[in-house]
């Protein structure tokens, strides 16, 4: 069974931000972004993956991955 990998903290990473800066800027608390960043939630909404996209420069498919077992 496939899953989705959430690679949040490599963009983070990558583009030197740090999560509370993030959180700030997109409109989500700190608390929320972090179950983001582990994939401890069952989804995300399109709005806020959009956010995600702009405020780290990114597509969707740089913030999730697919894994093949």
């Amino acid at each position: 069974m496939s899953q989705i990998v959430v690679r949040l903290d490599v963009m983070l990473a990558l583009r030197k931000m740090k999560a509370k800066d993030l959180a700030e800027h997109i409109g989500i608390t700190e608390a929320n972004l972090s179950l983001l960043r582990t994939g401890k939630v069952k989804g995300v909404r399109f709005e806020t993956l959009a956010k995600l996209c702009e405020a780290l420069e990114c597509t969707p498919g740089d913030i999730l991955e697919i894994e093949s077992d």
